[in-house]
């Protein structure tokens, strides 16, 4: 079938012309030395490391970032152009490759716009300024007379006009205005910002004209894949590959590297097949005779480990959030409500499994590849060829998903190593197989929740426990306690209007790798926080709703002080700048429980209502499940409503998007997710036992609502609409069924289809 979509209309909505794409943020560092990515020697304007104007009025800009579906590159460019006041149109966006010129790359933690909604903006207000300065120099006005708008500066006085391209290059004699000199436009100058703009990568993307790791080719390129130890830490004892050599095309079998120590971003050991093409490779490695030993983690099994974080979250743990006297208050209480929570290993299951293309020679190592973090990426390669990280180079590719996984570059210095062993180029796959079991898995988690009611039925007292292997164990496998980031994701920052706190982490050791998937562990504590006052709300007679809202309490901002901490990750950002905000968390509620129409759907024998909120990235969300009985005794998800507070809004289609996307994104999670290991090896291999949420599944109406708030500074978009989702569906089944969903993946309940 040939798919034709309007190209040039499509990029007409959104006002651009583009081909490639990327942005970054060091506005002061302009002129300092030629930018990479950006077009030189034209006489045009290079006001930054982000920013080229041509002398024909085409506005380069390099957006630093990786686009893995979330839009990025959709959404951060617009800042730049509304600051500078540049026709879209005239607008091309270039993807950096990885760079310290562009500062943080990383794209993980819901942070490319809420952490560079200024730095961007100065990007284009940094050449504006030098365009009107040039401009006034020409009239001999006082620039306070000029404005940049439509792709020109104007004297408004005397109408004269001179398009940017004009000016481009008696801009560039400009000196560059100081970070701390530059002005920014007043936000309502800002006349995308806020709009809903369309995907610039879909056109692409949906007629396989996009450039994923996989399609690099380069002249003499072979193809590589790896059996790996399938147990962390585990290695080889021998191989025979006499039957995989005898195949026609294999080049040569590579053995890796034996990784030292925590596995950090180090290959895991193995051998690889290298041949002319992917499927020579995969035949070869499938008559490949290998003898492992398991090491350390070989008795690793996930269900009796289920048993060991039981029996730690029943045991005092380290106290990290402290408010009253949890213990004379449960010794008072009237009534106590106490369950324990489990939520299993997640993998990332991207639909686009890892893959790099690596190139050595004497100039050092050049990289094509899916990444999220193209300076991790490139210091990994450099510390594991010796080569100083001036000699590496990393292109980034369009992503097919990553959800955290493709921020961990094992992958590509997998790639490097090979290419020097080569020492031609080579392309590394990944199968999906490779994939679902060679991931950084989501934390198993258990948690213990008690709460202390009065005789009036209210909280007076709530006690919590966590226990789960944590990331920082994957570099560092003394680590046996979650840190403060994982801890301050729904443990330490919960808004709770309860007089008498405490929040425990338990020990846990990891026995493979912990790594971060969207929303982190957000997961695992909204499930079990927003299933807990569900469980109360029962516990009181009282309606979930309701309770939920008088849980939270009154609106307030909530300091460390209120909170009952004496320190928090406050995901990057000082909480005096960014406190928690209990009104806005109930504004979410009280939004989604109005969408549903919350009070007059929630009786019928056939349908019922579940709602959890949560907070995390600085942005609050609520979720409204709906779940239908089929008239055969299965239970389906039938509709979901999500409202989200993320503050300042860039792009409003993307944050629409990265709703919907959360709730399909979670619902997987929710009913099927669930990685088991055994004998240190991980059961599952592909889509057929790692389901993921099918069609059938997802709710016929995903509704989504954005509370605009202006005053608010961006909030996360890509993470913060996962958490409340799965208990929102396991509450909405309690109250249909009655029956309390404890563990995840809810399908193993035998109740939800």
């Amino acid at each position: 079938m040939d798919i034709q979509i309007p190209r040039r209309s499509f990029l007409a909505a959104l006002g651009l012309s583009v081909g490639t794409l990327a942005l970054g943020i060091a506005p002061s560092e302009a002129h300092a030395a030629p930018p990479p990515g950006l077009p030189s020697g034209d006489g045009g304007l290079t006001a930054n490391a982000f920013l080229h104007i041509a002398p024909d009025g085409t506005v380069s800009v390099i957006c630093h970032r990786s686009e893995m579906g979330q839009g990025i590159r959709s959404s951060l460019p617009v800042l730049v152009a509304d600051e500078l006041g540049a026709d879209m149109a005239k607008v091309k966006i270039l993807q950096g490759d990885g760079d310290p010129i562009y500062g943080d790359q990383n794209t993980d933690g819901s942070k490319s716009v809420r952490g560079g909604f200024d730095d961007m903006r100065k990007v284009g207000a940094t050449a504006r300024m030098m365009l009107i300065a040039a401009a006034a120099k020409q009239w001999k006005v006082p620039a306070a007379q000029c404005e940049a708008k439509e792709h020109a500066v104007v004297h408004t006085a005397s109408n004269r006009r001179l398009g940017f391209g004009e000016l481009a290059p008696l801009a560039a004699k400009v000196p560059v205005p100081k970070s701390k000199d530059v002005v920014l436009r007043p936000r309502s100058e800002l006349r995308r910002v806020g709009t809903a703009l369309p995907l610039l990568d879909a056109p692409d993307i949906v007629t396989g004209r996009a450039i994923y790791a996989a399609d690099v080719r380069l002249p003499g390129m072979l193809t590589a894949v790896v059996a790996r130890p399938p147990v962390v830490g585990g290695k080889m004892d021998r191989y025979d590959g006499a039957r995989a050599k005898a195949v026609p095309g294999v080049k040569r079998l590579v053995e890796m590297p034996v990784p030292k120590g925590a596995p950090a971003f180090q290959p895991l050991g193995g051998v690889a097949v290298v041949a002319d093409n992917t499927w020579t490779a995969l035949k070869a490695r499938g008559l490949l005779d290998i003898t492992w030993s398991a090491g350390e983690n070989g008795a690793y099994d996930s269900a009796k480990y289920r048993e060991t974080l039981l029996a730690a979250v029943r045991a005092p743990g380290k106290t990290v959030r402290k408010l009253g006297d949890v213990d004379s208050a449960l010794a008072k209480a009237t009534r106590k409500v106490e369950a324990e929570y489990h939520v299993p290993h997640l993998a990332h299951a991207s639909m686009e499994p890892p893959a790099a293309v690596a190139k050595v020679d004497g100039n050092g190592c050049e990289v094509w590849a899916c990444t999220q973090n193209p300076q991790g990426a490139r210091k990994e390669v450099a510390t594991a060829l010796g080569l100083p990280e001036s000699k590496v180079k990393i292109h980034v590719t369009l992503l097919g998903g990553g959800f955290g996984r493709k921020s961990k570059p094992d992958f590509i210095v997998e790639a490097a190593f090979l290419a020097r062993t080569m020492g031609v180029p080579v392309r590394l796959v990944w199968t999906r197989e490779d994939d679902v079991r060679h991931d950084y898995y989501h934390s198993a988690c258990t948690q213990r929740l008690v709460a202390g009611l009065d005789e009036r039925g209210k909280v007076t007292a709530w006690h919590h426990r966590t226990a789960f292997p944590c990331i920082p164990a994957t570099f560092d496998t003394s680590k046996t306690f979650g840190d403060l980031p994982e801890l301050s994701m729904g443990v330490l920052d919960w808004p709770l209007a309860v007089p008498n706190i405490r929040a425990e982490s338990c020990e846990a050791k990891a026995h493979t790798r912990i790594g971060w998937l969207r929303s982190v562990h957000n997961i695992n504590h909204a499930f079990a926080m927003s299933s807990f006052i569900d469980e109360i709300a029962h516990a009181r007679g009282e309606d979930p709703r309701a309770n939920l809202l008088d849980i939270i309490g009154p609106p307030r901002l909530m300091r460390l002080p209120e909170l009952g901490v004496d320190k928090i990750w406050n995901y990057d950002d000082p909480m005096d700048k960014r406190p928690v905000d209990a009104g806005r968390l109930r504004r979410v509620v009280e939004r989604a429980t109005e969408l549903a129409n919350w009070a007059s759907s929630r009786g019928s024998k056939k349908r019922a209502l579940g709602l959890a909120a949560h907070y995390s990235f600085l942005t609050y969300v609520a979720v409204v499940a709906s779940v239908v009985n089929d008239g055969a005794g299965k239970i389906r998800v039938d509709e979901a409503w999500i409202v989200a507070d993320p503050g300042t809004v860039v792009n409003m289609d993307r944050v629409r998007s990265q709703m919907e996307g959360a709730v399909v994104f979670s619902m997987s999670h929710a009913l099927h997710g669930a990685i088991t290991m055994r004998n240190g090896a991980v059961e599952q291999s592909n889509f057929r036992d790692y389901q993921l949420a099918r069609i059938g599944e997802v709710p016929r109406n995903v509704h989504v609502d954005i509370l605009t708030n202006n005053d608010a500074l961006p909030g996360g978009v890509g993470e913060p609409g996962v958490p409340p989702v799965a208990p929102a569906i396991a509450n909405a089944v309690f109250a249909l069924t009655g029956k309390r969903i404890r563990e995840l993946p809810l399908t193993r309940a035998g109740v939800i289809a």
